[in-house]
């Protein structure tokens, strides 16, 4: 009987301390375990309800009990405003998303020739430096003017005029001073350069055909694609013929400017015959009721006779109505110097050039080629590239070009 007492008195014991053990470990957590017959209850479907009565299907007011680690909130103070949601922001929508609207691209400045002429003007005011320290013109500054301008590729013919003029003004005391020279010579070139329309042709019956044609090399198909951006842009519509048909390339970066610009392209097969691209090309765009063709062309070595007769039967190809020649423009690379002057001579006997179109003139230290090529063949200069971007292509400005050019060593052009 005893020994029951004591069994029972430990078990009472046992039973206790685990009961407040659990009970502690409650506590701390800062929730205590459901009774038994709670647990049981959900497990059978009961439904638990707070105090107060909420009935089922309302959301319960929030719990006052205070979380663990933080102080219980004052009675009766009123609650103070909610803290707003963090919101992420949103990442931009993607260019082209259906119902966002594409953003324009505003056009770019359009480059200054001083800024890109640099090169050529330090050439030019180095070697004219000795007129300017000496302070006098003599026989050695003529000698010094006549190298500073057969070296910027002005010409033999166009330099031995310019120095004959000045050296009139200047034994009839009308020049005294190396400053005066200058002036007079920048006037004399812009006078060259004041002749010839340089605005690019239109007609007005028929559709018009531009013809680009140069040797290989000098930047026909880039300058194409720049010319077409810049008449796309001015609301007019554009078709390119890919006429070299002899370079699969030249098709290729056609088609790449065509996409940008957004004109169709005629093409035909590697090696075919351009004529018949051009030819397609133009009943493409009077049946689209498209107001320019963009023809591109092979390159011709301008001392072939037999390249040269081909280019020859395109250009009358792409004359046949509706198409109408308006300009054929001659693109020449301004880094080659006196040869790009042989070369225009011998276009122009052949297909009848009515503009030059002057690529690199930023890189050149020369850039006289354009008063050579205007003094001695009358051809005007109608664009002029002055960097590898699109707007690098520009109208050409005679008086912006020579006051770019010519000017004093380490000074400001007048």
């Amino acid at each position: 009987m005893l020994l029951t007492i004591l069994v029972v008195a430990a078990l009472a014991v046992l039973i206790a301390g685990t009961a407040a053990l659990l009970t502690t470990r409650g506590r701390r957590r800062g929730v205590l375990e459901p009774p038994p017959a709670a647990r049981s209850g959900e497990r059978r479907g009961a439904v638990r309800r707070p105090v107060g009565g909420t009935p089922p299907g309302t959301r319960a007011p929030p719990s006052t009990r205070p979380r663990p680690g933080r102080p219980p909130s004052t009675p009766g103070r009123p609650a103070g405003p909610s803290t707003p949601p963090v919101t992420e922001p949103e990442a931009p929508a993607e260019p082209g998303t259906p119902g966002v609207p594409t953003q324009l691209v505003q056009p770019e400045v359009a480059p200054r020739f001083r800024d890109r002429l640099g090169k050529a003007r330090a050439a030019f005011g180095a070697r004219i430096g000795g007129i300017f320290s000496r302070g006098r013109i003599d026989e050695q500054a003529w000698e010094e003017l006549e190298e500073a301008l057969l070296l910027a590729d002005v010409g033999l013919a166009t330099t031995t005029k310019l120095l004959q003029a000045l050296r009139e003004r200047v034994s009839s005391r009308e020049i005294s001073t190396p400053d005066e020279l200058l002036a007079a010579l920048r006037e004399d070139l812009r006078s060259v350069l004041s002749g010839g329309e340089r605005s690019l042709a239109v007609t007005s019956d028929g559709t018009t055909v531009w013809l680009f044609v140069g040797v290989n090399g000098v930047g026909k198909t880039t300058t194409i694609g720049k010319v077409g951006l810049l008449e796309a842009s001015e609301g007019r519509r554009v078709v390119m013929a890919a006429g070299d048909t002899f370079r699969a390339a030249a098709a290729e970066q056609l088609q790449q400017w065509a996409d940008r610009v957004g004109a169709d392209l005629v093409r035909g097969g590697e090696g075919g015959d351009p004529g018949a691209v051009v030819f397609d090309a133009v009943q493409r765009a009077a049946s689209k009721g498209a107001d320019l063709v963009l023809a591109d062309t092979a390159g011709r070595l301008h001392n072939k006779v037999n390249l040269m007769e081909e280019l020859k039967k395109v250009r009358r190809v792409a004359d046949r109505p509706p198409g109408k020649v308006a300009e054929v423009l001659l693109v020449i690379d301004a880094t080659t110097g006196q040869n790009g002057l042989a070369q225009a001579r011998q276009f122009a006997d052949a297909v009848g050039v009515t503009g030059v179109v002057l690529t690199k003139l930023d890189g050149s230290a020369k850039g006289g080629i354009a008063v050579a090529i205007e003094s001695e063949l009358g051809i005007p200069v109608k664009l002029v590239g002055l960097g590898e971007a699109a707007s690098d292509l520009v109208p050409f400005d005679a008086t912006e070009f020579v006051d770019a050019l010519v000017a004093p060593p380490d000074g400001p052009s007048a």
